[in-house]
Parts: structure tokens; sequence; C-alpha cells
């Protein structure tokens, strides 16, 4: 889709905390405050139980849009300031003037209009501070939206967060994975099991081969299954492991990391998430399902508010920091958000023109953002339905976006009408 913007001024952001002021662009009746979920919303959300999941596409949608180029301060920790776009008349005595209708609302407004899919929600946080805000059909900014794969990256940063508290090295994500499990029957694996490192399986480029068939039966029986059982089967059941298997797969890797946080860290991977990642940034309104192997699911089946969400993106901008703590080694997210891999242009989730390059690092996904012919490394976590926590270092920008829309353009529109409201005219 090629979206084009003309727009003749200056953006500027000044980020006061503490505003409380809300500027709303309406479709109906006018909201003052972000949109909360009632009491039966907030249940459909968690995802507890199947007949709950299914109910997700019930979720009422708002009959008008919350847009806000003032978000309010909420009890959660994240500084809030202002979407100043103004425009400076020299040959006035008027000085810089405030445009009423600025492009970002104008976005906005085609959001909650289904212009451009089915989106729930979206924030854009400059230097730090939150400084848009906006909910549309089944957004609510207290209501846990399905993550789908983005729960990849929640998975790297629990990695990084065992490897900050020393349980883990850098050095050690160049070990074979099995070195960390005492249960695992090494006669039994396949030829080159021992070869898949934990980079291996950050970068999803493990070697692992098993039919669906073959996952479908690994996933049904539990016996087998539970614990480190997942890992033996998984070792049993794949053929054999080479160089030349070794490349990226999509999907294979997270039950690999899961069970080297539950197998270094005390207590349990589930208390550690969260008591030291989830709990550390103050994300209690969460649901985080349970694999068959008994620890927390790797790769999917978590949900978070679109403003949690936001908490990850601005500890993954402040280099692993939050509140004065390092929770995450800033070494870990470099190489974690880098392209380690290049997985080609040919299907860009959420891409278009602007978009290309598109790599893998550590369950994060990298993309260069065209803009005025230079490009800009972008890196995000992504989930099926539209869901993205993206950061682009160059702006010092995190834009976060929850949907359900199995088709979007969300990169693209972030490259095309966001980025060019923070360059300098």
């Amino acid at each position: 889709m090629n979206i084009t913007i003309k727009a003749t001024a200056l953006l500027a952001i000044v980020c006061c905390s503490g505003v409380a002021n809300v500027s709303t662009v309406l479709a109906g009746e006018e909201r003052t405050i972000p949109p909360k979920a009632t009491p039966d919303e907030a249940q459909i959300m968690h995802w507890r139980m199947p007949e709950i999941e299914k109910r997700f596409m019930d979720i009422p949608e708002l009959d008008s849009p919350y847009i806000s180029t003032s978000p309010i301060v909420l009890d959660d920790g994240i500084a809030v300031g202002q979407f100043s776009h103004k425009t400076t008349h020299a040959s006035t005595d008027e000085g810089d003037k405030a445009i009423e209708e600025t492009p970002i609302i104008t976005l906005a407004k085609e959001l909650a209009a289904g212009d451009h899919g089915k989106y729930d929600s979206l924030l854009i946080a400059k230097s730090g501070t939150l400084v848009f805000e906006s909910y549309y059909k089944r957004g609510r900014v207290d209501l846990p939206h399905p993550q789908s794969s983005a729960t990849k990256s929640y998975t790297s940063l629990a990695l990084g967060r065992a490897i900050q508290m020393g349980y883990l090295s850098m050095d050690d994500l160049d070990k074979p994975v099995i070195s960390f499990f005492n249960d695992i029957d090494s006669t039994k694996l396949v030829k080159g099991a021992e070869t898949i490192t934990l980079h291996h399986a950050l970068t999803m480029t493990t070697g692992i081969d098993i039919s669906e068939e073959g996952w479908d039966a690994i996933a049904t029986n539990l016996k087998r299954v539970n614990g480190q059982g997942e890992i033996q089967a998984i070792l049993e059941d794949s053929a054999p492991v080479t160089e030349q298997t070794q490349v990226f797969k999509y999907g294979t890797g997270p039950q690999f990391v899961m069970q080297v946080i539950e197998a270094v860290v005390p207590g349990s991977a589930e208390e550690f998430i969260r008591t030291e990642l989830f709990g550390k940034l103050g994300i209690t309104n969460y649901d985080w399902r349970l694999a068959p192997s008994g620890l927390p699911e790797s790769g999917w089946k978590v949900s978070v508010t679109a403003r949690d969400m936001l908490k990850v993106g601005l500890l993954i901008d402040n280099y692993g920091k939050w509140k004065g703590e390092q929770l995450i080694p800033k070494a870990y997210l470099q190489r974690g958000t880098s392209r380690q891999i290049l997985t080609g242009d040919d299907d860009i989730y959420g891409g278009g023109e602007l978009v290309s390059n598109q790599g893998y690092g550590y369950f994060f996904w990298g993309t260069d953002l065209a803009l005025k012919g230079k490009k800009h490394h972008a890196f995000s976590a992504q989930g099926g339905g539209g869901m993205y926590i993206l950061l682009v270092k160059d702006f010092d920008l995190v834009v976060v976006v929850t949907a359900h829309e199995r088709e979007d353009v969300t990169q693209q529109l972030i490259a095309e009408r966001i980025l060019p409201l923070l360059s300098k005219r």
C-alpha cells in the first residue's frame, strides 16, 4: 500500500511529565479518559481456557475511539507528555502556533475507521515519554491483549534477565543447549543434537526437523514431555542435525530457551518471570499460560496491556535499565536486537516499499525503514494478528500496536506516516 503525507510544518515533541489535559478526537460521544474493560470483557481477554480464547472475537467494538495527544498520568510508572505539532510563522508576530488537525491524529482517525485493517491501539513514546495514546475497536487501556508470537521476545528478555543476575553468562550463549540439562539421556538423541547452542535456539537455526504430525504427537503425550522430557522428545524425534539443516526455520527454538531458564534460575521459570522480569516492570495484569511441559509457553499464549507492552519497549530503549536498575545486560540487547541472520524481503510482516533488509536477532525482527532516501534500523517484537513493539533508535522512538488483523501494513505506516513527523524540516 502506498500512503503519502504532505506536511510543511515542524513537529515539536514537548515531554512534560505529569501533563493531564487530554486532546481527544471523537467519532460520536466524546471520550476524555482511556476506555476501560467491563468486568465481563476483562475475563474474556485472559487466555485461561480454550472456550475463553474463542470468545476473543466477541469483544464489542468501542462506539467511538479514544485518541489523545496528551496521554493522562496513570499509576503505572510511565512518564507522559504532549505530542505537539507546531509551525513557525517567521514573517508574523504569532511565533509558534499549534496546528489543530495534526497528521498523527489524521492517521489515528484512519485506524479507527478501519482504513488500514483492524487496529485496537496505537501508542507512541519519544525520548522515554508516552506522547500519544489511542484505542479503537477492541482496545482497552486495562485489557490484556493476546500477544501471539511477541511472546518469543518476552522469553528472550527473561533469558537476558537470567544473565544479568548471574545465572548465565554471555559466553553461555555459545554452549550446547543439552549441557544445561541434568535429565537428558544423550544416548537416545539424534546425531548432531549436541551442536545446538543457545544462540541457535534464539535465532531459530536449531536444525530441528520434525513433521507437523510429529509435533502434534509430542505435544499430546503429556507424560513424555513433562519437564525436560520435552527436550528429550524433540531431540529424539528430529531428523539428524547438520550444518546444512541449521538454517532459519521459524518456530523452532523458544522451547529450548525456556527450558534453559527453568534449569538455571532458582525456583521456577514461571516465578522468575513474575518476580524478576514482569514484576520489576510493574506488570501484574497479564496472563502467561503453561505449555504441556508444565513450563511457561515460550512462543505464544501471553496477554498483556498495550501500556505494559510500552514498558517493555521503554526498557529496551533505555538499554535494559528500568528506574535506575539494570534488568537486562546492554550487551545482550545489542546482540539480540541486531540482525544475526538475514531472512529476506520476500515476505516482510507489515511491510511495504519503504521497509527492507529483514533479519532476525534473539526473537526480535529487524528491518530498515526508509525516510528521504536514508535507511533507519528498526527492530521489533511481532505477533500474528498485528502486535508490535517497534523501536527506531535513530529517533529514540517506541511504537506499540495491538490489532486483530492477519494482514497489516504497520511497518510501512510507521515509515511513511510517523517518521516524517519526527524529522527536522
